[in-house]
């Protein structure tokens, strides 16, 4: 919950702050001149490491996020994918050609040479979410995503649900390319948007979200939490603003125009878990890095990324070009922060499963919705 202590401590906090856009793709940054206050301590309770591995990990993640958008242009065509690999805390870039290897590897990343192009893998991608958009994919089956390691569609489904339906969509998925199948720990994914209870940061309605990140004039958030017009009330109930843009499903992003008093800071809570997490940029965090979330049901937790461009089959329709996490999350936590150091990833969506025995949850990653809405991330 939060308190008007709390608010003005962090309005004082942040006088003088500048703004920044999402870095073009090869920019060199800058380096953060600081960690965010909590962060290694979060990541230590997160991942259960030391402070220096905490420290070393976080400085592997950075590079690996700065290096990314250079060693894929290096690789050009023959780009496959990327991740972070956790054990050696590098990045590393799957390629179809030994060329595009040797390119990769002068820019400094590790290069894995895989069987398909990421173009090939989304065209399989598309294929089968045309499929869904048709009403061909069974309710059993909970999402899609290309895995540039093996070049295949990893397609998740909940086991023992659906079978002769699930065996009809997975041989026609087999005609557009190569599918591998998921059962291990899958359930049905749900938005996490919730009936209204006190104390938590915005109301449409009868329904309870999580803000995401502020932008100049207001904050983004989930699309599945309000339409256009739409009213918005804060955690103490007074009126916060209104929804100016949304969409759901086929996306699932929103960005509310904030007034009545209201202003906007470049802040993520940590609920006194860890300290307020301050939000310096945007740049997109390879899988395999570690992200933490911020919502308003289950507060503050961490995991890893495992996927992105993945296509979630929710009930209400499919939504596309998602990032999959281990992080959990809950019914109410809907819009709220995903983040990676001091950098913003995304807005909570869905999952499945709970802060108490685990779970998987999406984010939608937050460049593609300042672009969309023309916002500016507003950043310490």
């Amino acid at each position: 919950m939060a308190t008007l202590t709390r608010v003005v401590a962090v309005a004082a906090l942040l006088i003088g702050t500048a703004t920044a856009q999402a870095p073009a793709a090869g920019a060199a940054p800058e380096p953060s001149p600081q960690l965010s206050p909590g962060l290694v301590s979060a990541m230590r309770t997160a991942f259960g490491l030391t402070e220096q591995q905490a420290l070393t990990r976080i400085a592997r993640e950075a590079r690996a996020t700065q290096l990314a958008p250079a060693a894929q242009a290096a690789a050009g065509s023959a780009f496959a994918g990327s991740w972070f690999d956790q054990d050696s805390g590098e990045l590393v870039v799957a390629v179809t050609d030994h060329a595009a290897a040797e390119r990769v590897r002068a820019r400094g990343a590790r290069a894995h040479l895989a069987p398909r192009t990421a173009a090939e893998l989304d065209a399989v991608q598309d294929k089968v979410d045309a499929l869904s958009a048709a009403g061909g994919v069974p309710t059993a089956v909970s999402s899609w995503h290309p895995d540039p390691r093996t070049g295949e569609l990893v397609v998740n489904v909940q086991e023992g649900e659906q079978p002769s339906e699930v065996a009809r969509f997975l041989d026609r998925a087999k005609e557009f390319g190569p599918i591998r199948v998921n059962t291990e720990g899958v359930a049905a994914p749900v938005p996490f948007a919730a009936g209204t209870v006190g104390g938590d940061p915005y109301y449409t309605g009868n329904v309870r979200c999580s803000i995401g990140f502020s932008v100049h004039g207001g904050y983004v958030t989930a699309g599945h939490c309000g339409r256009p017009g739409s009213q918005v009330y804060g955690w103490d109930r007074s009126w916060q603003g209104e929804f100016v843009g949304s969409s759901f499903p086929g996306n699932d992003y929103a960005w509310v125009r904030t007034g009545g008093g209201w202003w906007n800071v470049p802040v993520v809570l940590g609920w006194g878990k860890v300290s307020d997490a301050l939000v310096r940029g945007s740049w997109e965090a390879p899988v395999g890095t570690s992200v933490c979330r911020s919502g308003s049901t289950t507060q503050w937790h961490c995991g890893v990324i495992q996927s992105r461009n993945e296509t979630i089959h929710y009930a209400e329709g499919d939504v596309h070009q998602m990032a999959g996490t281990s992080v959990c999350a809950e019914g109410g936590d809907s819009g709220g922060s995903f983040i990676t150091g001091d950098q913003a990833q995304g807005v909570t969506s869905g999952g499945y499963g709970n802060c108490s025995s685990g779970g998987r949850t999406w984010f939608q990653p937050i460049n593609e919705i300042l672009s969309t809405y023309g916002l500016t991330l507003l950043t310490a």
